[in-house]
């Protein structure tokens, strides 16, 4: 077995990519001595693996427009686009939603931490709409207990590949790191968390094996809508890492096709969110208009 095979097997909490950067280092040894990634494995070696200490990081501000739908001394709620990732990480240390923020709330360093300040939940990259922003601690502490107990409404907009049955369902189904393809989460993961998706069909357009369906998110695990349909056989339309590029090649209609290849990513809309103040106890709710590239799509769907 080859020695990159075998740690990736071993300590699967490693990356592809941090794994190739650590033989790169030398930071992983066989009997004592400095290895290759293709050293073949026979059985009986010492294989040593040395994790470098995590730096640390600080994100800084930059000035990025945003879209604020709300903002008050505590929070801020913003409409975030499709393509912008929330908080700085591997591969994305600039252009981030915090950067951003850091340049427009002059107090938000130091909460929920260096690279994360103020973040209570997050969207992924290539999905748009609505997410609260914690501008203090105690606001903070208060929306996430929220977010625990999932009190907080939060509603989806997905067009997705196929027809249901029926016309609404739950999905109960725990969420976890998929076992071998390590950027992706799935229902057969070992470690699993809790994961409930409530959804309802808006429309179907049964000529192009498509439909509009909105989803009620009960719990918020990382990627839960599209691993949940997608389990079912109805991926998300545009999503690089769930859906089947084959859905779109035979969709009937060559202008559907070309629009549906302008979207950003996946056709996922965080259309509504609802929670209560931190501060006021009061119950708040906002809503975003779906995004252009979604909408036209939409649009052109109703009229054929």
């Amino acid at each position: 077995m080859r020695l990159d095979a075998f740690v990736s097997e071993a300590l699967p909490e490693i990356s592809r990519s941090q794994l190739k950067k650590l033989i790169d280092q030398g930071n992983i040894t066989l009997n004592g001595s400095v290895a290759k990634a293709s050293s073949r494995l026979k059985g009986g070696e010492t294989i040593q693996v040395i994790l470098p200490e995590p730096q640390a990081g600080e994100a800084t501000p930059e000035d990025i427009p945003l879209t604020i739908v709300h903002e008050d001394a505590d929070l801020i709620v913003i409409d975030k686009p499709a393509g912008m990732v929330v908080h700085p990480a591997a591969g994305h240390y600039g252009g981030t939603l915090v950067n951003a923020l850091l340049h427009h709330c002059h107090d938000l360093a130091g909460i929920g931490g260096e690279l994360r300040p103020g973040i209570v939940h997050r969207i992924d990259k290539d999905t748009s709409g609505l997410l609260v922003v914690a501008k203090n601690d105690l606001a903070h502490q208060h929306l996430a207990a929220q977010f625990k107990q999932h009190s907080i409404k939060r509603v989806y907009l997905a067009l997705v590949h196929g027809c249901p049955d029926k016309q609404s369902g739950v999905i109960n189904q725990p969420i976890g790191r998929h076992p071998v393809q390590r950027k992706k989460m799935s229902s057969k993961a070992k470690q699993s968390k809790t994961a409930v998706t409530h959804w309802r069909v808006l429309r179907s357009y049964s000529n192009e094996q498509l439909s509009l369906v909105e989803f009620k998110l009960e719990t918020g695990r990382t990627h839960q809508i599209r691993v949940h349909f997608s389990e079912m056989n109805f991926p998300l339309v545009g999503d690089p890492l769930y859906g089947n590029s084959t859905r779109l090649r035979i969709l009937k209609d060559p202008t559907l096709r070309e629009l549906i290849k302008q979207l950003p990513g996946q056709a996922l809309h965080a259309q509504q969110l609802g929670f209560i103040h931190p501060k006021t106890g009061k119950y708040l709710e906002f809503s975003s208009e779906i995004p252009d590239t979604l909408k036209t799509i939409i649009d052109y769907l109703d009229q054929l």
